[in-house]
């Protein structure tokens, strides 16, 4: 697919994902939600790519949904889930919310993904960085969930996602006023790890990229951020401990502990074997993607 609302590019093992619609803030439509998940998808094919950076283009990170066709930018204009008779058919595919769909990409991406929330990131542009793992903002951010002052309700899965990130009081003071607030606020609520001048941001995203890159075992990695973002739903500690014991037997097998455990008696950079495409373990996935309905 060639890109026309993004930018993508890969460079020494660090993918960068820009939003490219500069002139309207970065604004979500259905040519960037497709496009997105396109290059969500170009990255876990790619062995060469360790980590990912989401960033806008010019001074906004995404401005929220593209508002300019009115009430429509929330209904798909074909297949349309509105029945002749105004009812609606909410199991229909096409009644999915499409910053919903951006955002399971990325939970199912096996890559880190960093967001560097260069500029006002509000709607979709604030809960498309739920799903990435670490968010870096620039002082010049400004992020809000105000979907309750556009008469509608939080999307992208959010209601998922946030409250686990930052807690459920934090997570509804935010939500039912709607406002924008400063990206210290989100700092001191607990969104975003650092508060960065403008020109300080996209470094340091890039260092903490390197720094997994250089360092890690990507199969390790991959089974790390899945575990993680996966235990959320764990009802008991054994569930979590099934797969950890299933994640230690695998990869004690693997070739990738064997160079582990050489290079640090050897004092050496570890060149880890193993790649996400092809040596994930087969207990890998131990879950089914839940089907929309």
């Amino acid at each position: 697919m060639s890109y026309n609302s993004i930018r993508y590019a890969v460079a020494d093992g660090i993918a960068t994902i820009t939003l490219h619609r500069p002139d309207k803030l970065n604004a979500f439509t259905v040519e960037m939600m497709n496009e997105m998940i396109d290059a969500f998808d170009k990255v876990d094919a790619d062995d060469t790519v360790r980590a990912v950076i989401v960033t806008g283009e010019g001074r906004g990170f995404c401005a929220g949904a593209d508002l300019s066709d009115g009430p429509s930018a929330f209904i798909a204009a074909e297949d349309t889930p509105v029945r002749p008779d105004g009812s609606l058919d909410y199991s229909r595919q096409s009644a999915r919310d499409g910053g919903g769909l951006v955002t399971l990409r990325i939970f199912r991406c096996l890559k880190p993904v960093i967001a560097c929330i260069n500029g006002p990131a509000v709607g979709i542009g604030a809960t498309m960085t739920l799903p990435m793992d670490i968010r870096l903002a620039s002082e010049d951010a400004r992020i809000g969930f105000v979907f309750a002052r556009r008469g509608i309700v939080p999307e992208a899965a959010s209601s998922f996602f946030l409250p686990r990130i930052v807690g459920i009081s934090q997570a509804l003071q935010w939500c039912y006023s709607g406002r924008v607030f400063s990206a210290r606020e989100a700092k001191e609520g607990g969104l975003v790890s650092q508060v960065l001048p403008p020109d300080e941001l996209l470094p340091a995203a890039i260092a903490i990229a390197r720094e997994i890159a250089d360092n890690t075992a990507p199969v390790s990695v991959a089974l790390i951020r899945q575990m993680m973002w996966r235990g959320f739903g764990m009802t008991d500690p054994m569930d979590a401990h099934k797969v950890d014991s299933r994640g230690i037997l695998s990869r004690g097998q693997s070739a990738d502990v064997a160079e582990g455990v050489a290079s640090f008696f050897e004092k050496r950079p570890a060149v880890f074997p193993d790649r996400v495409s092809t040596d994930m373990p087969d207990y890998f996935p131990w879950w089914e993607e839940p089907a929309y309905s």
